[in-house]
């Protein structure tokens, strides 16, 4: 895949350490190319004896992720697409969870919609001042269906109802760390860089079985997700073509071309 339309890199350090990094030029937007390659990706380094744990990241200095690409979006034309589309979030959020390894994500900048399931999909997360969240699907007429399950998971339903209830507002990195979606809040890009490095390292360090019984222990109760998150992607997928969400998208991209 060409950079104009997004890439993946693994990088996989002699300590162990593996880098999983994904970019695209929409404001790290996922459309679902470059979902299935993030999904695969994760596999990869979950089969790979030499990796020892995962750190998830996006390329840039300002946005983490944007969460689906309206371009896509727009073009869906029957539910049957629509639902194949929205299962590239929930195979990447099952990617994490049957994943062996502890998955670090670092946010350096915004997430929005299923960048914040990204995030919430990682065993630990670490992030900068600048990783304000929001969860903006119902503006466009859908919902966060196929990623509520991982972020009612850590941030519970009552933090969950407010960042989508309230779809046009940003919560702060503070926020989401006092609910429980960032475990860490760095200054800064370097300093999140370096915490993120340090605590990679020591991870590689430990017993990886120990690590193994660790990931099984914090996904506990998720079994049926594999279900769930696809009976979730048909939902969303038939709502993407009612009236309200086409003319929403409609207007964004001529919003977009003034």
């Amino acid at each position: 895949m060409s950079a104009e339309n997004g890439n993946i890199s693994i990088v996989t350090e002699p300590n162990g350490v593996t880098t999983i990094s994904f970019y695209h030029p929409a404001q790290n937007s996922l459309p679902s190319a470059l979902l299935k390659q993030l999904a695969y990706a994760i596999h990869q380094a979950a089969d790979d004896p030499q990796t020892k744990v995962i750190v998830l990241k996006s390329d840039g200095d300002r946005t983490f992720c944007a969460g689906a690409s309206f371009d896509e979006l727009l073009q869906i034309k029957d539910k049957e697409t629509g639902a194949l589309f929205f299962e590239g979030f929930s195979n990447v959020i099952n990617a994490c969870r049957k994943c062996p390894k502890i998955i670090i994500a670092r946010v350096q900048g915004k997430a929005v919609g299923g960048g914040v399931g990204l995030a919430a999909a990682a065993d630990y997360c670490l992030a900068s001042e600048a990783a304000s969240i929001k969860l903006s699907e119902l503006t466009i007429g859908i919902g966060p269906f196929v990623i509520a399950p991982a972020v009612i998971r850590k941030i519970g339903l009552s933090a969950f109802s407010q960042l989508t209830i309230k779809a046009t507002d940003f919560q702060t990195a503070q926020w989401a760390k006092q609910n429980g979606l960032y475990h860490e809040v760095h200054e800064d890009l370097p300093a999140l860089d370096v915490a993120v490095s340090e605590l990679a390292q020591k991870l590689a360090c430990y017993n990886p079985e120990a690590l193994t019984c660790l990931k099984q222990l914090l996904w506990e109760g998720t079994a049926d997700w594999d279900n769930l998150l696809k009976q979730r992607a048909a939902v969303s997928g038939e709502l993407v073509l009612s009236d309200f969400t086409q003319q929403a998208l409609n207007a964004f991209f001529k919003d977009r071309a003034k």
